[in-house]
């Protein structure tokens, strides 16, 4: 089987990854991908079923639907409920998988607080404007986040000599992202993926950035069924999951070490395509500067 006549699926059947904040969207895309190549998929959120916790904003998507799917596309997925605001809840998680799996070959930080309460006409307000509860979604629920299971996980790869560690992020050659809290967060993400992979590297560790770009994720085809825009440049959440996986099958990945790469290059770099089989171009931001 392969994801485009030039890029076979990786076997990572030997693979224990923790993908976080994957009760939908990219988390769920790139867990999804993941099963597909046969990865045991720890996910994490806080909209479990087993809880009988929902999304602030009611969308669809529980950890364990997304275990499901692991397991459905030939995985193993483990579904472990998380709220990544909360320190305690992340030191039991990761105590958990180091403890049931014995290591961690790859960390997908990929939980992100930032979008709830989105509101699309005022995103892009002057930032004396914006709520400050940015603050929270995006750089507790986010960047601390993301710095907190790293650094707990992080000195088992570094016994073992080697994993890899993927932060998604949004990123496009530097170029301002429309909202101050927004842009700070994002670029803050990439500068310590960049300082990680520099204290990681001489350990055998692999830190860097993975950029997907304009995702059909739940809330994209929701803002859509309300205000109608045209999908056409738009990839589905599984392309970042593929690119996702081949950083994971590929041996020499360390090229990639303290960057940020985005889904559609790496859609060049390893030849793989979209679910309809189009090869999305590199996102770039229309008119950006």
């Amino acid at each position: 089987m392969s994801w485009g006549t030039l890029c076979p699926i990786p076997d990572l059947s030997r693979r224990v990854v923790l993908v976080t904040g994957a009760s939908r969207g990219c988390g769920r895309g790139i867990a999804s991908a993941l099963g597909e190549a046969r990865a045991t998929v720890y996910v994490t959120g806080r909209t479990s079923a087993g809880r009988g916790e929902r999304h602030p904003e009611g969308l669809a998507g529980t950890i364990e639907e997304t275990a499901e799917l692991v397991t459905q596309r030939g995985g193993v997925g483990i579904a472990i409920p998380c709220d990544h605001r909360e320190p305690d809840q992340i030191e039991s998680l990761a105590s958990r998988v180091l403890s049931d799996a014995g290591r961690l070959d790859v960390l997908v930080n990929n939980v992100w607080g930032g979008y709830e309460h989105h509101d699309l006409a005022t995103f892009t307000a002057p930032f004396w404007e914006q709520p400050t509860r940015h603050w929270q979604g995006m750089f507790e629920c986010g960047l601390r986040a993301h710095l907190l299971i790293t650094a707990l996980v992080a000195p088992a790869m570094v016994r073992e000599g080697r994993g890899l560690i993927i932060t998604t992020t949004a990123w496009d050659r530097n170029l301002y992202l429309g909202n101050l809290y927004y842009d700070t967060a994002k670029h803050a993400i990439g500068r310590a993926v960049w300082g990680m992979a520099r204290e990681l590297r001489p350990h055998g560790v692999t830190s860097l950035a993975l950029a997907p770009g304009w995702m059909r994720t739940e809330r994209v085809l929701a803002a859509h069924a309300a205000y109608g825009f045209d999908l056409a440049p738009t990839e589905s959440v599984e392309y970042s999951g593929r690119g996702a996986a081949c950083l994971a099958g590929d041996p020499e990945v360390a090229r990639f070490a303290g960057r940020t790469v985005k889904s559609g290059e790496l859609a060049i770099e390893y030849g793989f395509t979209d679910l309809d089989g189009r090869l999305v171009p590199p996102f770039e931001i229309p008119g950006g500067q």
